[in-house]
């Protein structure tokens, strides 16, 4: 049997509550109650008012003691305060990324860059943000900078609704072509046309605001 400890529990129901806000199935002001989460998701409701802890800190649910517990509104400037915060960490990423990227890295982007074009030719919305995650994850790792992943997996989460509007459009075909061009730098060993090109890739989510 395999043991499932207590912050697993918390990060499974936060994965799957941030998910379903994110794909709109949790709209904007909807109320939440954790007894009802924690019947739906079939745990108790300790991890569940964890989890919610944890997506309140996010930005995506809001409380007021004894009031209420919602989804918050999808506001453009607290939105555009995280992006412009995300923006910058995945451009300094890939500037740092770009000299030490060995094959495997420009192979593995190569490749989310496929599974993203074939998620948004399927109009899977879901899915090309996964892709799109391991697309820029392969400089963030490469980067080895603690602080720059910590500060991204902070802020992210918060621009999350603009990413799953954008790639649910046909504009965000646009991205199959600006990740190329990245790709295309990084071959090149050209880290400062690099950030430029992540920059103006993550920029485009402003049309989202």
């Amino acid at each position: 049997m395999q043991y499932i400890g207590y912050g697993s529990l918390k990060e499974r129901a936060a994965a799957e509550i941030r998910a379903a806000i994110v794909r709109g199935d949790l709209e904007p002001g909807t109320p939440i109650k954790d007894v009802e989460l924690a019947e739906k998701l079939g745990l108790s409701r300790t991890p569940v008012r964890e989890a919610l802890a944890t997506l309140t800190d996010e930005g995506l649910v809001e409380t007021k003691p004894h009031a209420y517990t919602r989804v918050t509104a999808l506001e453009a400037e607290p939105v555009r305060d995280a992006l412009v915060v995300v923006q910058s960490m995945h451009a300094l990423a890939i500037g740092i990324a770009v000299p030490k990227m060995p094959a495997e890295d420009i192979a593995a982007m190569r490749a989310a860059n496929k599974a993203f074009k074939k998620a948004l030719d399927a109009n899977d919305a879901v899915a090309a943000l996964a892709a799109d995650d391991e697309f820029h994850a392969v400089a963030v790792h490469r980067c080895d900078n603690f602080a720059i992943a910590a500060t991204i997996d902070r802020f992210t989460p918060l621009v999350r609704r603009a990413e799953h509007s954008r790639f649910s459009s046909p504009d965000g075909r646009h991205s199959v072509t600006q990740h190329q061009q990245i790709i295309e730098a990084c071959e090149k060993g050209d880290p400062t046309l690099a950030a430029t090109l992540v920059d103006a890739n993550w920029n485009t989510l402003e049309d989202e605001l």
